[in-house]
């Protein structure tokens, strides 16, 4: 049993190790993580009293 979560949790260690590596030099390699910019202008009537 020992070994089963051993085993887990170097999986998850790999897991997280290589997400990381993954958002750090994802954009080297044409990975894009930018929001799409586009201008919304929507119309807004305000009733003043």
């Amino acid at each position: 049993m020992g070994k089963l979560v051993r085993a887990l949790a170097i999986l998850l260690l790999l897991a997280i190790i290589g997400l990381v590596a993954y958002a750090y030099f994802g954009p080297f390699f044409g990975a894009d993580f930018s929001a799409p910019q586009t201008e919304i202008r929507i119309p807004v009537e305000l009733n003043g009293s």
